[in-house]
């Protein structure tokens, strides 16, 4: 059998996601689309950076594909996922690999991804490449409601294009703090320019206090009814805690009278008193999975540090 991997096209979009969809559903034994609804997709990806998407393709049949991630000084891939009927052929091994090459050519310092934590097989397959599982990652979600108080919350699609300008250096500056080259400005402007939702920041006298990307609605990665805080980042102080707290309900605020029903989120386990003060403010863990890191290092997951992701 002859894999060719090459670069994944516009008009495939649409059946790498059925195969994306038709991949997770067989893994993990389930015809539901609960997890992985028919109107979610990671597919709008592709317009961050064509050129760091991939596709497999065997006899001009698309079979699996990979997704390549610049978060500055951080890479992600995924979600990576082969049709079931290829299965065993080594075809995810061969989509690894051209993500890998992005990184060397980003010079990414350190890389991640999630995956599930109950699958051997998949530990297995990431740690040829060097990745080592770290901590939990739990996926959360809770019923939001509209609050009574002001948050403060400025829009990134509501301001001009100067203040966008001002808002994305000083995210950068927040996140740089966190971890020295973090940088979510491109998945800032991806979710303004495909309309997948809206970023939220929050600013006091000093500067940016905190920000969350956050998609809500059908062919988003959150999906028809659902608001998903994709990242979320509160400036390192001694008033984190509440900050985090305001930019929590800020989001919650969002996708109440966005109409959202669901308000989805990821945590590491490794950010203790995020991971509890989430917990705190009642979200439900839904599903676990671990994040794998080359080098086994922690990245931006360690105490201390608010932030929302989950790698996915």
């Amino acid at each position: 059998m002859s894999v060719q991997i090459r670069l994944l096209q516009e008009d495939e979009l649409q059946e790498a996601d059925q195969i994306f969809k038709l991949a997770f559903r067989t893994f993990t034994k389930s015809g539901s689309p609960s997890k992985y609804p028919d109107d979610m997709t990671f597919m709008k990806r592709w317009y961050t950076d064509p050129q760091a998407a991939f596709a497999a393709e065997v006899d001009g049949q698309l079979v699996g594909s990979n997704f390549a991630i610049n978060w500055g000084s951080f890479g992600l891939f995924g979600p990576l996922t082969v049709h079931p009927d290829f299965w065993g052929r080594k075809i995810a091994q061969k989509l690894i690999q051209p993500a890998l090459d992005c990184f060397k050519r980003w010079n990414i310092q350190e890389t991640g991804f999630f995956t599930g934590s109950d699958s051997p097989l998949h530990l297995k397959l990431y740690q040829k490449f060097g990745f080592h599982p770290r901590y939990l990652t739990c996926l959360m979600s809770k019923s939001p409601k509209i609050s009574s108080v002001a948050s403060g919350a400025i829009f990134y699609s509501q301001l001009s294009s100067d203040k966008q300008a001002e808002c994305l250096n000083s995210s950068f500056e927040l996140t740089n703090q966190l971890y020295e080259g973090l940088d979510l400005r491109a998945e800032i402007k991806t979710i303004k320019e495909q309309s997948l939702g809206n970023t939220i920041f929050l600013w006091d006298d000093k500067g940016l206090v905190s920000f969350a990307l956050c998609h809500y609605g059908k062919n988003t990665e959150a999906g028809s009814g659902n608001c998903y805080i994709k990242f979320g980042a509160v400036r390192k102080d001694q008033y984190a805690s509440q900050h985090f707290e305001q930019l929590l309900q800020a989001c919650e605020d969002f996708a109440a009278k966005s109409g959202a029903s669901c308000l989805m989120a990821g945590m590491s386990t490794a950010r203790e008193e995020a991971y509890q003060k989430i917990l705190a403010n009642g979200y439900r863990i839904d599903r676990l999975g671990v994040a794998m890191h080359y080098p086994n290092k922690p990245a931006f997951n360690y105490p201390g540090l608010y932030v929302i992701d989950d790698w996915r």
